[in-house]
């Protein structure tokens, strides 16, 4: 862990807007094999050729050894903003490009360096997640939405959300729920998870953002790194390891096919897993138990924690290695929370 820094310590550039630097070396898109040496690569080139004061600097996460937590300039956010004031959010939702156009322009902002700097936290096997926030810049939840499709979109395209029918859901959670998961559920665990089970997309990450939250007590994000995971290696090497489960969501998903997937697998990033507790389709009793047991082995991993989300921070996650959840809340009859959801590729020159 101690060679992380070699690559994250930085210094980034502090930009006025209205500035006429071209921020040519963010990274553009491309999707393809063996990116995260080349983002990790690219990552390090920014960090050599940076000479300006920092707008932004990067900590380890101080509950998570592996998390890295980014504290960007709020006044640099506040002039991001308010260079985007004009862009609404049903453009955003409409035309795709300006997505990245928001994108492009948080990276001017800090410089050209928060793109690439992302991408290679996010591709490193080591930390492969982030944490960071708007700093009290605003409290508007359509600048949330700016901002988190910023960021979302310095990694790569988001995915579209069938749930919501654009390529983000906002969702709340209460004390009271009807629903047909356990994303709304406010009083029990939801369960560690991958996202992304059931459809074809590829979901390299997740990002999720807290908009607002009243008489919440519990609720924090519970995340597993697979390497930190001590009994990983019973279930990678059991027989059915690598065996396509069928993965169908219920309806309030809005997906109707459904996506055979192994557990365990290797792509670009390492070894990586696919799993939901709730939308596997076993069809024998032994592999309803190794589901069972996989899923029981990850909620006792000593090496599960729990991680507190202020509002109007967000936390990515790479999706092959990390795994995800929530505690459960206590009881409140007045329980409000709100947050949204983005999911998409990583891509790279």
């Amino acid at each position: 862990m101690n060679g992380l820094s070699s690559v994250y310590t930085i210094k980034t550039h502090e930009i006025r807007i209205g500035s006429d630097f071209s921020g040519e070396r963010s990274l553009s898109c491309r999707r393809s094999s063996g990116t995260s040496k080349e983002i990790k690569s690219m990552a390090s080139v920014v960090a050599k050729q940076s000479t300006h004061q920092p707008s932004f600097s990067i900590e380890q996460h101080p509950v998570h050894a592996r998390l890295r937590h980014i504290a960007l300039d709020p006044s640099v956010i506040r002039s991001f903003l308010d260079d985007v004031r004009d862009v609404n959010v049903q453009n955003l939702q409409y035309v795709p490009f300006m997505r990245f156009i928001l994108a492009k322009k948080l990276d001017d902002a800090f410089g050209g360096e928060l793109g690439g700097t992302i991408k290679g936290i996010v591709a490193d096997r080591a930390t492969g997640g982030f944490t960071l926030g708007v700093g009290g810049a605003t409290q508007d939840d359509q600048d949330y939405v700016k901002f988190g499709t910023a960021i979302g979109h310095l990694l790569g395209p988001g995915n579209h959300d069938s749930m919501s029918g654009t390529y983000f859901a906002r969702f709340l959670v209460k004390d009271t729920d009807s629903s047909d998961s356990y994303l709304r559920q406010a009083y029990r665990l939801f369960t560690l998870h991958t996202d992304g089970t059931f459809v074809d997309e590829a979901t390299d990450w997740l990002l999720m953002m807290k908009f607002a939250e009243d008489n919440a007590v519990g609720g924090e994000s519970r995340l597993l790194h697979i390497d930190d995971w001590a009994e990983r290696d019973q279930f990678l090497n059991h027989k059915l390891g690598r065996h396509p489960f069928t993965y169908k969501a219920p309806g309030s998903k809005n997906v109707e096919s459904t996506v055979d997937r192994p557990t365990f697998f290797e792509n670009e990033y390492g070894l990586a897993i696919s799993f939901i507790d709730q939308f596997a389709q076993p069809q024998t009793v032994e592999e309803a138990q190794y589901l069972h047991d996989l899923s029981a082995s990850m909620e006792a991993s000593a090496s599960t924690k729990e991680i507190p989300l202020p509002v109007g921070d967000l936390v990515v996650l790479n999706n092959y290695f990390w795994l995800h959840g929530r505690a459960a809340f206590q009881k409140h009859p007045g329980l409000h929370r709100e947050l949204m959801r983005q999911r998409g590729m990583i891509v790279a020159r």
